[in-house]
């Protein structure tokens, strides 16, 4: 096909998208606020903990607005098909049972796989789980060379074949991005794929100046409130909501500004609300509403936790396996084990963290406010009466 064939055909495909207007909820709005990307709970054999994975979910719904399966920090890259998909299942089911009890949270599941064709079968499976939206890395699928094709085209014909959709979400993390591939999404690729109906905004796990090429052009993607940005390396918010004083500190929110346009995040990604889904809510909440005081002491609390799973090891990101760490001594799970391939905790690492997260736990007793702590009950067995009655 020539080139400009090529490009007619995209402009079509775009078209047909455009056309499928009628069969997107028309009254769906991106939710704002913690976005919980789940850590996914396996055991040494690499297979997935079904119960404990359901308690991992309970515990971020304390504070999750957003439960966000199968993503990075849930380790997507290092596992099958099969176990994304149960992933994502068990996320749908505990948000809507949590939903039965008035606590309302949206279940994400990320369909991301490293072909075309896995990456189609799990969005099929997330329209088949009725899964509130499915996110989508384009750029680390290995056989897709065109994002907007695929975001258009495929994606759009199987809405297309099912007679019906749900909101896709981009994600754009460098990390991640397949070998050969740009490490983030060009901004005019994602303008023209905020025009189909069913996009509704991105992820963006980066730096503050390539948010910032997303924020400045999120006004040209839809109107306002359709398209959210959500930043995935959280700690970004304490910045870029910060009232400023003094000289340096108007520079600095001038700056600011320049970079985002004025057009500040619609909620935040965080990987670290996995163990503190409640003091990661209001820390959103305290960053916008712009609590100068509030912002100081979750973001020192924040960053203390960020310092805590560095290692000295710069090449080596620990993160996942001190999360896993660390809900199993909370005792919201078992096994702390990882995926192959995921950067494991040496024993003496391990003990390390732990004091250190135990640390920074009795600090934010201290200086956070105690209805935003987070807290496990882990669920009592059932007496014997009760367990005869159940026979």
């Amino acid at each position: 096909m020539t080139a400009n064939g090529k490009s007619r055909s995209k402009l079509f495909s775009l078209a047909a998208a455009r056309g499928r207007r009628d069969r997107t909820p028309a009254r769906y709005r991106p939710p704002a606020g913690l976005s919980v990307p789940i850590v996914t709970v396996l055991d040494g054999a690499g297979r997935i903990l079904v119960e404990e994975q359901r308690a991992v979910v309970r515990y971020a719904l304390q504070g999750a607005q957003i439960i966000f399966a199968a993503g990075t920090t849930g380790e997507w890259n290092r596992m099958d098909n099969s176990r994304r998909q149960l992933v994502a299942r068990i996320a749908v089911e505990e948000c809507r049972s949590a939903a039965a009890a008035g606590k309302t949270a949206e279940a994400w599941a990320g369909i991301t796989a490293p072909t075309r064709a896995e990456t189609l079968e799990n969005l099929d499976h997330a329209l088949e789980i009725a899964a509130d939206a499915a996110v989508v890395a384009p750029l680390s699928i290995a056989d897709v060379d065109d994002p907007v094709e695929f975001v258009t085209h495929d994606i759009g014909k199987t809405f297309e074949r099912r007679g019906r959709t749900l909101p896709i979400y981009l994600y754009d993390n460098e990390d991640i991005a397949a070998a050969g591939k740009s490490p983030h999404l060009h901004t005019r690729d994602v303008k023209r794929m905020s025009q189909l109906p069913y996009v509704r905004g991105v992820k963006v796990t980066s730096g503050k100046a390539v948010l910032g090429n997303y924020t400045r052009a999120a006004a040209h993607f839809k109107k306002s409130g359709d398209f959210a940005i959500y930043p995935g390396n959280a700690y970004l918010i304490f910045d870029l909501f910060r009232p400023r004083a003094g000289l340096r500190g108007r520079l600095r929110s001038g700056w600011n500004r320049y970079l985002t346009n004025g057009a500040l995040p619609h909620g935040v990604v965080a990987g670290a609300s996995n163990l503190m889904p409640r003091e990661w809510r209001r820390a959103w909440e305290v960053c916008l509403a712009s609590d100068f005081a509030l912002m100081e002491r979750y973001g020192a609390i924040m960053e203390e936790f960020r310092q805590a799973v560095e290692s000295p090891d710069k090449g080596k990101k620990r993160t996942i396996a001190c999360l896993k760490a660390g809900l199993k001594h909370l005792g919201v799970i078992s096994s702390d084990a990882v995926a192959d391939g995921t950067p494991k905790l040496e024993a003496d690492e391990r003990r390390v963290f732990i004091r250190r997260f135990n640390e920074l736990r009795r600090r934010a007793c201290i200086t956070l406010e105690p209805e935003w702590l987070s807290h496990w009950a882990a669920p009592r067995p059932p007496t014997r009466r009760a367990a005869l009655q159940d026979a």
